[in-house]
């Protein structure tokens, strides 16, 4: 590493005041992402805030017909919340299979959507369940948020506070992992909302420009919700990445695989 200021926040206001007294200042959530980055010197920030001491982000609960994670809470305990398992247990199982116990217990929701990796697994829940993320100035939709591979609609002197899950009336999700890295290859998140008809479907691991909507699975199920109206559709590979792991046809496939599996619960 290198030498870099360092200030442990105690506050969203101060980790505001700290970004805007530096703009070259980087967030400190988890560190999954910040800390392997500097250590290969792929980022050279000025300054590191740590929002490990603010209290007031780490909260985790029901509220009215919505679920509320601060921006802080580990995948482990959004896993374990009782609250989170009894109103979207797709979510808690999804939060449950990310990475090995040690990402698990370090690494945050709001760190994982504020770097938005194409593979990670919390930006397919929050946009099928057509979640908001919640910022120190406004509130973001989904479908707004996600703005390509890395990118989001977060200013530089923004920081996520929580999201606000809507309870769903029903939502499931499945996975295939990269079983070195424990990304996924593909997953897929499928969720209908309480008392509606509309289906939206996220994709993660597959898209060359991050998560997506897939707008033809979601119209199988719409006409027809059952898990063989999503494994006929043909997934068009064009937009999709390849790699050593998986080529992009291979990933269509997988696609309206992992659909059936999220509406048929296996």
């Amino acid at each position: 590493m290198y030498q870099f200021d360092y200030q442990r926040a105690g506050s969203v206001a101060e980790a505001a005041s700290a970004l805007s007294a530096n703009p070259e200042a980087k967030l400190l959530a988890g560190g999954q992402t910040l800390l392997p980055t500097l250590k290969q010197r792929l980022a050279q920030p000025e300054a590191v805030v740590d929002l490990s001491g603010v209290a007031e982000l780490k909260s985790i609960g029901k509220d009215g017909d919505k679920v509320v994670i601060g921006a802080m809470a580990t995948h482990a305990e959004v896993a374990a919340n009782a609250d989170v398992a009894g109103a979207i247990p797709a979510l808690a199982k999804l939060a449950g299979g990310i990475g090995d116990p040690q990402v698990r217990h370090r690494g945050t929701i709001g760190g994982s959507l504020a770097n938005n990796d194409p593979s990670a697994d919390y930006p397919s829940a929050v946009l099928a369940l057509n979640a908001t993320v919640v910022t120190n100035k406004r509130q973001i939709g989904a479908d707004d948020y996600f703005q390509g591979m890395f990118g989001t609609a977060l200013a530089e002197d923004e920081i996520i506070t929580a999201v606000h899950f809507p309870v769903p009336g029903f939502a499931g999700y499945e996975k295939i992992e990269q079983r070195a890295s424990r990304y996924p290859l593909v997953g897929v998140f499928v969720a209908k909302p309480a008392g509606g008809s509309e289906v939206r479907v996220a994709v993660t691991g597959a898209g060359a420009d991050g998560v997506f909507r897939c707008g033809p699975i979601e119209a199988a199920l719409a006409a027809n919700f059952a898990g063989s109206a999503a494994a006929g559709v043909s997934v068009d590979a064009s937009s999709l990445m390849g790699d050593m792991h998986g080529s992009a046809e291979y990933r269509a496939a997988l696609i309206s695989v992992l659909a059936q599996r999220a509406v048929d619960g296996k």
